[in-house]
């Protein structure tokens, strides 16, 4: 398989920001949203994180608290104590930042130190490896623990992990900061496509994994794709090699009849979550022809998504890579 690796470096996160700081620091800041009431723009689970020069990376508030968590922090990095923040966000406050209303939110602020460093790799790995993780915390003393959720001894986090839901639970009278730390979407594109050029870039800034699969030379080209992944090769073989879990979301784009129903048979044989092609409903109607005739189902054959994206009347490739990456985050957030 002739696979280009991306040329830039992948979009920072909190927790691979602290990583890279502890390098050059002997203590930073991660500020963690534990729990939130009202109008919360950053879910339980967002992340801050806190240099000694005052950089920072992520968000806890969408900018309603940043500054008095980030004043907070640099007296975390000092004292090397973790502390717990609470803040109510009055109305006026909430509508400046864009919000509807108010509402309030505990943020955990927790000094990570260079011996600290393993710790934060072992998340990174199983980010890397797409592995559920989750990190428990306890809110008083600060000790933090690694969390298999396949060897998890305690029957309520085991729930809460499976689950897929961060929070607070109380174990043995003690309240403990459960972080479910899901492995991210991976977004397959099958298709070098105009629309795929908008819709990689905007799902890599929501945070997905882009893999971009077409064997044409001259549309797979890192020129056009700014560096994303891209699988250079004929589809059956590609996706063989894939691991196409309950995380990944697949969309035929190419407008060539064969890539497209390779790539559709092979993830309405998988476990992902959303299968999305692009084409006309007359189109689409040919192509469940072929996918019969290849012998899917029809129960997996109603899982395309297609005509693709919601429909807001798209015109043009970046109106309609909008659609699809709008859909997709609403399955994958289970929306009605």
């Amino acid at each position: 398989m002739n696979r280009v690796e991306p040329q830039r470096p992948a979009e920072s996160t909190p927790i691979s920001a602290a990583r890279d700081w502890l390098e050059a620091f002997d203590t930073v800041a991660l500020a963690t949203v534990v729990s939130t009431w009202g109008s919360a723009p950053v879910p339980v689970g967002g992340q801050l994180v806190v240099a000694p020069d005052g950089r920072f990376e992520g968000s806890v508030s969408g900018g309603c608290v940043e500054i008095d968590v980030i004043a907070e922090a640099q007296d975390v990095i000092a004292n090397a104590r973790p502390t717990l923040l609470e803040f109510g966000i009055a109305d006026e406050i909430a509508w400046r930042a864009g919000l509807p209303c108010g509402g309030s939110i505990k943020v955990f602020v927790e000094p990570l130190l260079a011996s600290d460093r393993d710790f934060i790799d072992q998340i990174l790995a199983a980010r890397r490896s797409r592995r559920l993780l989750a990190v428990a915390t306890n809110l008083a003393t600060g000790d933090r623990s690694l969390v298999d959720p396949t060897s998890a001894e305690d029957r309520e986090l085991a729930v809460q992990i499976s689950a897929g839901e961060s929070g607070i639970v109380t174990v043995t009278d003690r309240e403990v900061f459960l972080h479910v730390l899901m492995p991210a979407v991976r977004l397959v594109l099958a298709g070098a496509t105009h629309i795929t050029q908008v819709l990689a870039d905007l799902a890599a800034r929501v945070g997905y994994d882009v893999v971009i699969v077409d064997p044409r030379p001259a549309f797979a080209s890192a020129a056009r794709f700014g560096g994303m992944t891209i699988v250079e090769e004929w589809p059956e073989p590609s996706y063989a090699a894939s691991a196409f879990d309950r995380r990944t979301a697949v969309v035929a784009l190419t407008h060539a009849a064969h890539l497209d129903d390779e790539a559709l048979a092979a993830a309405l044989r998988s476990d992902c979550f959303y299968v999305g092609a692009l084409g006309s409903r007359k189109t689409h109607a040919k192509r469940l022809e072929r996918l019969r005739a290849a012998g899917i189902a029809e129960d997996q054959l109603a899982r395309i998504h297609a005509p693709v994206g919601l429909a807001i009347g798209a015109k043009g490739p970046a109106e309609i890579a909008v659609s699809i990456l709008a859909e997709i985050v609403k399955v994958a957030r289970g929306a009605n």
